[in-house]
């Protein structure tokens, strides 16, 4: 049961700290700025469709992976990097372009509906996150731990609505100060995980050398 609470804390620690909802909150308030009625509904569907495709990878991640003929190492290897890289920009408090390019953002002033894209997608359910999701749900090793990763992606992404749904209250109260040093602890997490991921495809890799 411990290993189990341990597992939950980890997918649920590495998951929020990916998807980083208060690290959306700039974006999300200049994208519905001058539609504030319809924030609601577009945190709701922004939200919705990260959880979605995070879910979908958490659950076909595995077929995924051989369908590609990509080792579990090796994608743990490379999530890995990909995340310690988002990580280093979260504590340096940058935008991260592994989420949203500039040119993203900027075509989005112009859509109508931006609660998929680039909210949704890759805002929120960005490279580094379905990594992040397909490594955790790889590593359960029965159908426990793999219910685990659903419920965190689930929970994580109630949080973000209820997050961006009081984007303004939370950016009043916090300011740019609070949302830069919650931005970096998350980061610090994230870079943890990371490491974490590369260490464990190492070992995997190369048992006889790093068992």
């Amino acid at each position: 049961m411990r290993e189990l609470w341990t597992y939950t804390a980890l997918c649920f620690g590495s998951v929020f700290a990916i998807v980083d909802p208060f690290a959306a909150i700039p974006i999300f308030l200049a994208l519905t700025g001058d539609r504030p009625s319809n924030a609601r509904t577009v945190a709701l569907r922004a939200s919705t469709t990260s959880a979605v495709v995070l879910l979908v990878f958490a659950a076909a991640g595995s077929f995924i992976l051989r369908f590609f003929s990509i080792t579990l190492p090796a994608f743990k290897i490379a999530g890995g990097v990909l995340l310690f890289a988002v990580g280093l920009e979260m504590l340096r408090a940058t935008a991260s372009r592994t989420r949203s390019t500039e040119e993203e953002q900027t075509e989005a002033h112009a859509k109508e509906d931006v609660a998929v894209v680039p909210l949704g997608i890759p805002l929120l359910a960005g490279p580094g996150a379905i990594a992040t999701v397909v490594v955790l749900a790889s590593k359960a090793g029965d159908l426990e731990h793999r219910a685990v990763v659903f419920v965190c992606i689930t929970v994580v992404a109630m949080i973000t609505f209820l997050v961006l749904r009081s984007a303004s209250f939370v950016s009043r109260a916090l300011g740019q100060t609070g949302i830069n040093l919650i931005g970096r602890v998350m980061g610090l997490i994230l870079a943890a995980t990371a490491v974490q991921f590369v260490l464990d495809g190492a070992r995997e890799a190369f048992p006889r050398v790093l068992g």
